[in-house]
């Protein structure tokens, strides 16, 4: 039995942080399932950029679309994949009653401060899936949050993106509460899944040169053990028990973005960090295979924030304003997200041209 299992059999679930559609074709999803204990994965512009820019695996599939336009044609390319992957991992979902087995898509990142249109994507997204364990991803700003309460009201199970604070995570919380809730005064099945991803890695990057030596790599640890303390002081509120008491799933906690960027840090330093029981960690595949090998399964994190409170403290003094940059860090990672769509449909339109397919223009 390798680390991931023991880990998966500790009570916190392993998604993949990855999707190509060489890992679908090639068998290679199917033994992460098989001996890896991944039971989900997630995907965002960025990766699908990757997958698309890496092989020669969407080639044909592009060349043959008569999408209308590059991002309708992404859409095609993301769905297919989604779906096969969405069924790899249907006797997950089954067997765990949907605790389990899903995988994510992210409406356009262009569409983020629109909630409307965010409502709008998702319908179309879920409903074009097809695929009961399919989350639409949609970010946890302040438009995103608004869609989030109207897209779980008309029945969409979201997965919220771009959280890096317990203030994002809680506010992100309180809009599917509210799409809940409606749904059960409308009498409707208030059985709407969702699941909260919380950035963890990007937080070191950005005060890597900012801080002492002695501060390097700790401050993610620290915003997500406190982010922890915050879910579980949600959890334990009257509105949230009373959901769960009625069979509502629970809002789950997801670590995202727990790659180690620093080559001096430990490559596994997130994954053994953040092991908390009932939450999901989405793992690269470096890591992955980095924690199969030589990942140790500590202690859990700690239910109690005086450790994460004091560490933060010392960021403070050393002139990090922690609330600041959640903020900033949020807005950045929707302008990354942005860069890698318009990079994404650009790359997809020069395929169709050298495909022979009709000219579409990239959307802006």
């Amino acid at each position: 039995m390798n680390p991931l299992h023991k880990l998966h059999q500790a009570g916190q679930s392993l998604w993949l942080d990855n999707i190509t559609r060489a890992l679908l074709d090639n068998g290679g999803l199917q033994r992460y399932i098989d001996e890896f204990a991944i039971t989900g994965l997630t995907s965002n512009p960025s990766i699908f950029h990757g997958a698309i820019t890496g092989s020669d695996a969407y080639r044909a599939a592009i060349a043959a679309s008569r999408a209308g336009n590059a991002e309708a044609l992404f859409f095609e390319l993301a769905l297919d994949d989604l779906q096969r992957a969405a069924d790899l991992f249907a006797p997950v979902h089954r067997s765990t009653r949907g605790v389990d087995g899903w995988v994510s898509l992210e409406v356009s990142p262009l569409l983020a401060d629109d909630a409307q249109a965010t409502v709008a994507a998702a319908l179309e997204l879920h409903r074009r899936a097809a695929r009961d364990n399919l989350f639409i991803k949609i970010p946890g700003n302040a438009a995103g949050c608004k869609a989030i309460e109207e897209a779980t009201f008309a029945g969409v199970p979201i997965n919220v993106t771009l959280l890096f604070s317990g203030r994002h995570l809680v506010a992100a919380a309180e809009a599917w509460i509210r799409g809940i809730e409606r749904r059960l005064t409308a009498g409707r099945e208030p059985r709407i899944p969702s699941v909260l991803s919380l950035f963890v890695s990007r937080w070191d990057v950005a005060v890597a040169k900012q801080v002492p030596p002695e501060l390097h790599n700790k401050l993610g640890i620290a915003v997500a053990q406190q982010a922890y303390q915050d879910y579980l002081a949600l959890c334990a509120t009257p509105r949230f028990r009373r959901l769960a008491e009625i069979g509502v799933p629970v809002q789950r906690l997801l670590w995202a973005s727990t790659g180690t960027k620093d080559p001096k840090a430990p490559d596994t330093l997130y994954a053994e960090a953040l092991y908390a029981p009932d939450t999901i960690d989405t793992l690269p595949e470096k890591t992955i295979h980095a924690f199969a090998d030589h990942g140790r399964v500590g202690a859990p994190m700690a239910r109690d924030g005086a450790a994460a409170a004091a560490m933060l403290e010392r960021y403070r003094q050393a002139g990090v304003d922690i609330e600041a940059l959640a903020e900033r860090l949020q807005q950045e990672g929707k302008l990354a997200f942005d860069k890698a769509w318009r990079d994404l449909l650009a790359v997809i339109d020069d395929e169709r041209h050298r495909g022979g397919a009709p000219a579409a223009g990239v959307l802006s």
